[in-house]
């Protein structure tokens, strides 16, 4: 049975082999589990969309889902939700895995809706996660993201002082993540932030400004810590203390 179990898993991931250890009935609950999911994922059919070998947890919540649009393989844990309220809605790629209890959202307001939220092939979101789109958000190909990770692509303005904070509007710019980055746990990443390709991510981090590719980001607000082209980097000397006044 183990062996059959990997050659389905391997249809999703080539490299997966099971641990050292992983005894029987860790296998049959994890099929358990497995199917479990898969079945869930055949209640797209009632939407009248194809599947596509998509996993689904317990409690998953998908609204607008005529402007969900996804590979195969999808993967969305226990309690995700899905709102695709948007000019584009939302795209997954092949093999993208959502985490328990987060949420993806576009938008929330008819009246003012957002943008988009691309997520590209074989991207693994950690748990608790918020991904905005109000202003756009990319995530590119073969990304992995720890748990409570947040995109906010949209700020308030706040200039006048005699109208109310909410009553100003929003500027949206967008948020880009390049392929292939490697983002620690509690990130949260603002408006107008692109991270290059390659990049890594400290977790904590709060990315407020760009970073070109191959960064090590860490701080908050985040601040170059490394580059990953530059063998054994040494580290960044923190600054000196303020003396009390």
């Amino acid at each position: 049975m183990k062996t059959l179990l990997t050659r389905l898993i391997r249809l999703r991931n080539p490299q997966f082999a099971f641990a050292e250890g992983f005894d029987g009935r860790m296998v049959l609950s994890f099929l358990v589990v497995t199917g479990l999911s898969f079945l869930r994922g055949l209640t797209m059919l009632l939407r009248f969309r194809r599947p596509r070998f998509m996993l689904m947890g317990p409690g998953v919540r998908l609204r607008y889902a005529h402007r969900i649009h996804y590979g195969q393989f999808l993967k969305l844990g226990r309690g995700v939700t899905v709102e695709a309220l948007g000019t584009e809605g939302i795209t997954f790629g092949n093999n993208v895995s959502i985490g328990d209890w987060s949420k993806v959202v576009v938008s929330t307001t008819p009246g003012d809706p957002g943008c988009f939220i691309r997520i590209g092939h074989n991207v693994g979101i950690g748990e608790y996660a918020y991904l905005g789109g109000a202003g756009g958000l990319t995530i590119g190909d073969d990304c992995i993201v720890g748990q409570y990770f947040s995109c906010h692509p949209e700020n308030h303005h706040f200039a006048s002082l005699t109208t109310p904070i909410r009553q100003q509007g929003v500027k949206r710019e967008g948020i880009r993540i390049g392929e292939d980055c490697w983002i620690g746990a509690r990130v949260s990443v603002l408006d107008g932030v692109t991270v290059g390709a390659h990049s890594v991510i400290a977790a904590g981090a709060v990315v407020t400004r760009s970073f070109p590719p191959y960064s090590i980001i860490g701080g908050v607000p985040a601040r170059p810590i490394g580059n990953r082209l530059t063998p054994n980097p040494s580290p960044q000397p923190e600054p000196e203390a303020v003396p009390a006044t």
